[in-house]
């Protein structure tokens, strides 16, 4: 019997990247090196590390720069207009073949060989039905985040407003399609999708343990790169 195949991986690198001038002035956030490295390619890195094979990114600003840095070994889809995080990937459905599929911001990224949360991620995930899951993060383990917490996950896993441990959204989903299926064509958050989820109790967590780095300015790159280096 052979191996059931790893979830393909939507990179949302569609955004400005406003926070991050001057560096985005003349590359897309996605590009932006850290310690010579670009951002979406630790993101990959961390995917591959569990078996990631099939990768798709959406593309809006200086979109080209992307596709010439991949030179056609990533599917890319061009946004002409911005789509948001959730109306990018329902953009993008038809390039992404599996069934649930993961999510991962081009902003933040673990130290490659730290952890292996995606596996534990699909675990939870085929554990429940209609799930949402997401890779939650303890806030004393992450680097360049400027608010207490998004949200708190349970003792059994389940993400809550209000009970259990406080946490950061570490920028990593997995769902269903079955979640775009409602939602109109054009802009909208996938933020919406989780809330969505959250009325329905389907919103879990897999908490990462590793530090965690999200380069949102340069403050936060430079902070990054320095403990990194250490």
């Amino acid at each position: 019997m052979s191996e059931p195949r790893f979830p393909d991986v939507m990179l949302l690198a569609a955004g400005l990247g406003t926070r991050l001038r001057p560096l985005t002035d003349s590359v897309p956030k996605p590009l932006v090196p850290v310690l010579g490295v670009p951002l979406i390619e630790r993101i990959m890195a961390n995917a591959r590390a569990e078996g990631a094979k099939r990768f798709v990114a959406n593309a809006h600003y200086r979109a080209d720069q992307l596709l010439a840095h991949f030179g056609g070994l990533l599917k890319v889809s061009r946004e002409d207009d911005l789509l948001g995080t959730g109306g990018g990937i329902k953009r993008a459905l038809p390039m992404l073949h599996s069934d649930p599929i993961f999510v991962m911001n081009t902003d933040a990224f673990w130290p490659e060989g730290q952890d292996q949360p995606l596996g534990r991620m699909i675990g939870r995930f085929e554990a429940e039905d209609e799930a949402v899951v997401l890779l939650c993060v303890h806030p004393r383990r992450a680097t360049g985040f400027d608010r207490s917490h998004d949200f708190c996950l349970d003792p059994m896993g389940r993400i809550t407003r209000d009970y259990g441990a406080p946490v950061i959204y570490g920028g990593v989903a997995l769902l269903g399609k079955s979640w775009f299926a409602d939602a109109a064509d054009g802009a909208f958050s996938l933020n919406d999708i989780f809330e969505a989820a959250l009325e329905r109790e389907a919103l879990f967590g897999v908490a990462l343990d590793a530090d965690w780095y999200h380069v949102g300015d340069p403050q936060a790159l430079a902070e990054t790169e320095r403990l990194l280096a250490r």
